[in-house]
């Protein structure tokens, strides 16, 4: 009896331990997050702030997300979420920032979203349309605050660190990459011009098709002209041989 206890003890150890790693996994799986998780330096991007309800017992109401103050954005344009509002918050900027050669003053630096509904089990996202976004930073972090209808706010406010592990209330991250190439029109360009360089030789080759095609006829009808008169030149000889022997005859 006691040897099955001690057999059955390593299985409890191991179904204990697996249940503690469920326990502990689930809730870094529940954090507000951006997607997708990465955009192009200089450039524009639809991001959208995923919200997944973490509580089983109430609902998310509200979502604040935070603009970062040291790389400010110049254009922020919120889509529109069914049964949401959204307020956008702007803010004078300490350094003007320039544009498309336009000077600007101030900047997005908080979006807000209230009057909806996300229940437990469920989750919601919140697009964004950024730009223009730097060239010189590596990652974009954006702190948000999540409300819930029993007044609990839970602040994903801390900065991941690279090497470090994921902190418990972590903040949505965007990743700066460098432009894919061609991304600045110039390979685009190139690719468009070598496929006019194909298209070029496709209709040479095609007029000297035509041009080929239009020669052989040309040839064809030739040949014809000069059987059609050989035939008439031997039909005539035909006829005025049969005509002299038939006088030969006749004298």
């Amino acid at each position: 009896m006691n040897a099955m206890r001690l057999r059955r003890l390593p299985v409890i150890g191991c179904l204990t331990a697996g249940g503690l790693v469920l326990l502990t996994a689930g809730p870094a799986f529940a954090h507000v997050s951006v997607q997708p998780g990465q955009a192009e330096k200089g450039g524009y991007s639809t991001i959208n702030f995923k919200v997944p309800n973490e509580r089983d017992d109430s609902s998310t109401v509200k979502l604040e997300v935070n603009l970062p103050a040291d790389h400010p954005l110049a254009s922020v344009m919120p889509q529109p979420v069914p049964g949401w509002d959204v307020k956008v918050t702007k803010s004078k900027l300490a350094k003007p920032m320039e544009m498309h050669g336009e000077k600007i003053n101030e900047a997005v630096t908080k979006v807000t979203w209230t009057g909806g509904k996300i229940e437990p089990g469920m989750f919601q996202q919140f697009p964004l349309s950024v730009g223009q976004l730097p060239e010189d930073a590596d990652q974009l972090v954006f702190k948000a605050l999540q409300t819930y209808d029993n007044k609990e706010v839970v602040r994903w406010i801390e900065e991941p660190q690279e090497g470090a592990a994921e902190p418990e209330n972590p903040a949505p991250v965007l990743k700066l990459v460098a432009p894919a190439k061609g991304s600045d029109g110039q390979d685009a360009a190139a690719a468009s011009g070598q496929g006019q360089g194909k298209d070029s030789e496709k209709a040479g080759a095609e007029n000297s098709a035509s041009e080929d095609a239009s020669d052989d006829k040309d040839g064809s009808d030739t040949t014809a002209r000069v059987l059609g008169i050989a035939g008439i030149v031997v039909g005539a000889a035909g006829v005025a041989f049969g005509v002299v022997a038939s006088r030969r005859r006749s004298a």
